[in-house]
């Protein structure tokens, strides 16, 4: 996949980062619902999700490609057009790690039929101002994986993919700073 393809806008609210991507996949709402909700093909293409899978209910993440565990809880689930959680990642993990200390993020998912096809739109809200050129390639390599996986292709997990991203993501990010 070329970086010429951004699917993702960064913005500021509230003196915190906002990463919005969009992308549009050939399949009905429902299969596309079902592949960002139910948590064994959630696994396939992002994360492994545990927990009380309903509206207030709360959950557990690990997304293995950042070696990220978070809590979470379900704030608005409706099917299948939109999902609204928010999270937070561990104490414990965010000290293996090299990123900014925990922070709460909501992760807003809708979802918009289009014909044959479906639009999904995922808006992450919280994100730090200084870091927000990776958040917004991470997600934009998330929903790749998404088209990967309802395509039964590979993902371009390359580092120079990342690479291209992350230069497209700064760019984006300066304009807003």
């Amino acid at each position: 996949m070329s970086a010429s393809r951004i699917l993702g806008r960064l913005a500021v609210a509230d003196g915190a980062g906002v990463v919005r991507i969009e992308d549009r996949y050939d399949t009905d709402i429902d299969d596309l619902w079902s592949a960002v909700t139910e948590p064994d093909r959630v696994a396939r293409w992002y994360g492994t999700v545990d927990g009380d899978l309903r509206v207030g209910g709360a959950f557990t993440l690990y997304v293995a490609s950042a070696d990220l565990h978070s809590t979470g809880r379900i704030d608005v689930c409706e099917p299948p057009r939109s999902l609204r959680v928010t999270t937070r990642e561990t104490d414990e993990s965010a000290q293996r790690g090299s990123g900014p200390a925990p922070f709460e993020t909501t992760i807003e998912a809708t979802l918009t039929p289009d014909g044959a096809q479906t639009i999904l739109t995922i808006e992450v809200r919280g994100v730090p101002l200084d870091k927000i050129e990776y958040f917004g390639t991470g997600w934009q390599i998330h929903v790749e994986n998404l088209a990967a996986y309802l395509t039964g292709s590979g993902s371009d997990g390359t580092e120079s993919h990342w690479a291209e991203l992350v230069t497209a993501y700064q760019a984006m990010s300066a304009a807003i700073r």
